[in-house]
């Protein structure tokens, strides 16, 4: 498990680093993003035709299809992080999910291309049944949980390249977060054109050699990864991070009864002589004074693991309540992504496609926001940023919370003028059905929708990484993905309940989002009920960023020995609260560099 990771290779010296890290290491990673997104985003905006044409689903089955596949996901990446924190390290985990990805792209090549493997049209809401059905789902579970194991643990892997200790880096960890983005969306704008129109061409017969693509395309992306090994600086993974969350909540439930110290003085935290290894520890804080008990150790107690925590360890579970009120804000805004991505596609069917003698595929439509993308990741970050950093002194220019509330206002203007579009698409189909509007209406809705997603997605990974305890950097990037997991479960939720109440109600006894013919529904209601859902998030969001209190940097500066518990030493109390001891000078500093050969990395993981 850690033959592979070199625990010298993350520090704040890049002149001990052997030439490790930084931005030539992140190359390979963007060769991988680009080539895997091609294929991932590709299948995100137009599986939902294949499961409607191919599989033959109806309508809302095709849509939920695909925002579970989705959800599933996104929600696996915890699986990746969790795995990726605990017992392998990051770049192995990459390759074991990427493994399992790659095999479920292959499989739907097949199934794709084997008439035996796909079902006939039944005129049912699911004509998937049997061994199809079986093979169908198998794939999609596979696929789920490769890509998910994969998205896991790479957006870290690529971030541990840097140490935010170094002011250099520091501003490299920054952009690196706004150029994985813009590999991202370099790949998918490939993706949802060329693999799209392969795979759509000739009357939906050639779904196999876009999943053919796709999967190749994934392939080569992982040999780069290989490739980049010997410039990677590979983190050795810890105790796990669930546990250590685990352990804060029964101790403190267990010292419900006791009473709070008079001074944080008291709370428990390992003596430097005592502990074996080298991490920074962090202040008590005031919020969530309750789980301040688990740092308390009862009279007549021996140390132990599960008797009582470290006010570092106490602290680490703090920082992650602090961040679900975050996830919770930002599930409206994937759930909005979710029906750009199923019913707009739906909408560029029937939409005229034409674009001089060419005809755009209707899946394709969401390149013009990776376009827009494409040009604006290198202004925000070669422009903006270093101008806006002269003001705020912040390594990102503004801090990653008000980047998310950009794009939180963004995503709900985004809804509306989908709802505005699908009212003269609709009225224009209904008026002259061989005279429908052009598809590049659409383009309103995804252009600025895109935007939103800059401005979010990134501002999210890098607060989850830069907020998250040093043990639980992948796990806590994860939380983006999971906030993008909810959205995509949250949609078909909305979808299957709006149905129902509307069909409840409607003089018609039809739903909003009912059957095949979108001019019969009503879509542009539900994306008004979207957009209002969104403002109102908005102002949630607004309370909750507000109330967060960002990890005090200046306690990252000191670098002390680890909290590991030991048995059976006994405790020397020490406070972390006082200005004194934060502030105690470069004194400290100079002594610890001195003694570990000049690292002043949080983990110099056993160096000295």
């Amino acid at each position: 498990m850690g033959e592979d990771a070199e625990p010298g290779n993350n520090i704040a010296n890049p002149s001990n680093c052997n030439g490790k890290g930084g931005f030539r290491a992140t190359f390979f990673i963007y060769a991988l993003v680009a080539l895997e997104n091609m294929g991932f985003v590709a299948n995100m905006v137009s599986l939902v035709l294949y499961f409607g044409y191919k599989m033959y689903f109806d309508l809302p089955s095709a849509a939920n299809t695909l925002t579970n596949l989705m959800g599933s996901t996104f929600l696996l990446t915890v699986v990746g992080g969790f795995i990726s924190d605990t017992y392998f390290n990051r770049f192995q985990t990459c390759l074991i999910f990427g493994t399992l990805e790659v095999l479920a792209l292959a499989m739907m090549t097949i199934q794709a291309h084997t008439d035996s493997l796909l079902p006939k049209p039944c005129g049912k809401s699911s004509c998937v049944e049997g061994g199809v059905a079986v093979y169908f789902y198998a794939t999609l579970c596979l696929l789920a949980l490769g890509g998910g194991g994969v998205k896991g643990a790479l957006p870290a892997f690529g971030a541990d390249q840097f140490d935010t200790k170094d002011p250099k880096e520091a501003k490299g960890l920054a952009s690196y977060f706004n150029w994985l983005l813009l590999s991202t969306v370099s790949g998918a704008s490939i993706g949802v054109t060329v693999i799209v129109w392969v795979a759509t061409n000739k009357n939906n017969h050639n779904w196999w050699k876009g999943f053919l693509i796709t999967a190749v395309g994934a392939f080569v992306g992982f040999i780069f990864l290989v490739i980049g090994k010997p410039f990677y600086r590979l983190q050795v993974p810890r105790d796990s991070p669930l546990i250590r969350v685990v352990q804060v909540i029964v101790v403190a439930v267990k010292n419900r009864g006791l009473s709070h110290p008079e001074s944080p003085s008291e709370l428990y935290e390992i003596n430097e002589k005592d502990s074996d290894s080298t991490a920074v520890k962090m202040a008590n804080t005031e919020q969530f004074r309750w789980l301040d008990k688990a740092a308390i150790l009862p009279p007549n107690t021996e140390p132990l693991p599960w008797k009582v925590c470290t006010v570092t360890q106490v602290e680490e579970v703090k920082i992650l309540t602090r961040m679900l009120p975050i996830i919770a804000s930002t599930i409206i805004l994937n759930t909005c992504m979710a029906q750009l991505q199923t019913f707009s596609v739906q909408q560029g069917y029937r939409m005229d496609p034409r674009l001089g003698s060419f005809k755009v595929p209707s899946a394709s439509i969401p390149v013009i926001p990776l376009l827009f993308m494409i040009v604006l990741i290198p202004i925000y970050d070669r422009i903006f940023v270093p101008f806006i950093r002269k003001f705020t002194n912040h390594p990102s220019g503004v801090t990653q919370l008000k980047r998310v509330g950009v794009g939180l206002v963004l995503s709900a203007l985004s809804m509306s003028i989908a709802a505005l579009v699908e009212v003269k698409r609709r009225n224009q189909s209904l008026k002259n059905p061989l005279k429908p509007i052009s598809v590049f209406w659409l383009s309103f809705q995804y252009g600025i929708f895109g935007i939103a997603d800059m401005f979010t997605h990134v501002g999210l990974l890098e607060f989850f990484y830069r907020e998250a305890p040093a043990g639980m950097k992948s796990l806590s990037t994860c939380f983006t993905y999971i906030s993008l997991s909810f959205g995509y479960f949250l949609s078909s939720v909305f979808v299957d309940s709006i149905n129902a109440v509307t069909k409840s109600i409607a003089p018609s006894k039809q739903g909003w989002l009912h059957g095949q013919d979108l001019n019969t529904n009503n879509l542009n209601l539900f994306y008004w009920f979207l957009a209002i859902l969104s403002v109102l998030n908005f102002f949630n969001y607004l309370y909750w960023a507000t109330w967060y209190k960002y990890k005090n940097e200046d306690d990252n500066n000191v670098v002390v020995k680890a909290p590991v518990v030991k048995e059976p030493s006994t405790p020397r109390p020490q406070s972390f609260s006082s200005v004194p001891l934060l502030n105690s000078g470069e004194a400290e500093l100079d002594v610890f560099k001195a003694t570990n050969g000049g690292f002043t990395m949080e983990e110099s993981h056993g160096k000295n």
